[in-house]
């Protein structure tokens, strides 16, 4: 009697730990978001990285209050966009099927403009004097929650904030000139890789 205690005490262990270890990722996926910047200039020998946790973020943005920037929102003037109704095209993009929107190949520059996999991508290629590429991705969701709860002439940032702590490992921007390399992406880890 015994023994088979012993046993089933060494096999309920092994299940234990067999669940534990295949549990694991996902409590590692519950965790922390990170917001990385990382900005490279090889011809100055600089470099920049900022690591924010997208919860610290979430907590500082409200607490600033300057100008057009207040309550973790952010104040667009009609007059600045000239006459376009933001939200209208976002309802029009978001009700929109997967597509290739906007596609301009000339000699010196090729653009792009889709919507992908429930993502807004934007490609540009600039051939003039140093290749030069500049590459957007963002999730449907965020720009979503930039209009949630905002006013008409608002983009709520923080729910922005909140929606890339829901994406997975997101690479959003890439800018990449003669000198200058731009990363901006948003994942799990602490430290920029």
């Amino acid at each position: 009697m015994r023994k088979r205690l012993q046993a089933t005490a060494v096999v309920f262990s092994l299940l234990a730990g067999a669940v534990i270890s295949a549990a694991a990722p996902a409590f590692a996926a519950s965790g922390e978001r990170y917001l990385h910047v990382k900005v490279q200039d090889e011809q100055k020998g600089e470099s920049v990285n900022i690591n924010v946790p997208l919860s610290m973020a979430e907590k500082i943005l409200p607490a600033i209050n300057n100008k057009d920037l207040h309550n973790g929102c952010v104040t667009f003037h009609q007059a600045e966009m000239n006459g376009v109704d933001v939200r209208a095209i976002l309802d029009a993009v978001r009700t929109a099927p997967d597509n290739e929107f906007v596609t301009v190949n000339e000699k010196n520059q090729n653009v792009r403009v889709a919507k992908s996999n429930g993502d807004i991508v934007v490609h540009v290629r600039d051939h003039n004097n140093h290749e030069q590429s500049v590459d957007v991705t963002v999730p449907m969701t965020v720009i979503n929650a930039l209009f949630s709860t905002a006013k008409q002439d608002e983009l709520d940032v923080a729910a922005a904030l909140r929606a890339l702590g829901d994406t997975g490992n997101t690479l959003l921007v890439t800018v990449h000139d003669a000198s200058q390399n731009v990363r901006v992406w948003v994942d799990s880890q602490s430290t920029a890789n």
